[in-house]
C-alpha cells in the first residue's frame, strides 16, 4: 500500500491514520507458509516539527512447528514499530531516518521487513517443552518413553547440566 504523506509533511501537527489487511498467506519461511490469514496493520503518521514519526502495529497469528517436539504451534503476535521519516537526508548513511523525497512510502515492504526481523529465532510449543527422545523419537511432553537411561559419561556431565 502506497502511503501519501504530502499533507502530513506540510502541516505541522497533522496526523494520518490507516488500518488495512496485508495478505501474507503466500509468504514462505523455511519451507512452510506460517501466515494462514492476513496481517492486520495499523499505521499512524504524525508531523512533529517537520519530521514525521511513523508508528506501525502488526497483529497476526503465526502457524509453525515447535523446534523441539515438532508439534504444530500457533502463536499470536502484536508487534509495534516506530520509524522517523524525512523528505531529504543530509547524510546518505543515516539509518535513523527513512527518506521520502516524493512524499510517498510503500508501507507493505516496510511492514514485512519489520515483522521478519522481529520474529523469534526459535519457536517452542511451551516454555518447558521437553522435546523428543533421542533414541525412539517419542514426544516427551506426552509422557516418558521408557527407553533405558544409560549413565552419562562423567566427562560430559557438565554438558548435560547445561542442557537440563
Amino acid at each position: 500500500m502506497l502511503l501519501q504523506l504530502r499533507e502530513v509533511f506540510q502541516i505541522d501537527g497533522h496526523r494520518l491514520e490507516l488500518d488495512y489487511s496485508l495478505p501474507m498467506q503466500d509468504f514462505e519461511l523455511n519451507g512452510d507458509y506460517p501466515f494462514k490469514s492476513p496481517v492486520q496493520i495499523c499505521v499512524e503518521a504524525v508531523n512533529r516539527a517537520g519530521l514525521v514519526d511513523l508508528f506501525i502495529t502488526a497483529e497476526f497469528d503465526f502457524f509453525t512447528h515447535c523446534d523441539r517436539c515438532f508439534t504444530e504451534t500457533i502463536k499470536h503476535f502484536v508487534f509495534k514499530f516506530n520509524h522517523k521519516l524525512a523528505v531529504e537526508l543530509m547524510d546518505e548513511e543515516n539509518d535513523d531516518y527513512i527518506e521520502t523525497p516524493d512524499y510517498q512510502l510503500e508501507i507493505d515492504d516496510l511492514a514485512v521487513s519489520d515483522i521478519m526481523l522481529e520474529l523469534p529465532k526459535k519457536f517452542l510449543c511451551k516454555d518447558d517443552c521437553k522435546g523428543l527422545c533421542q533414541k525412539c523419537g517419542q514426544n516427551l511432553n506426552e509422557g516418558d518413553c521408557g527407553c533405558c537411561k544409560a549413565p552419562v559419561d562423567p566427562r560430559l556431565e557438565i554438558l548435560k547440566q547445561i542442557i537440563d
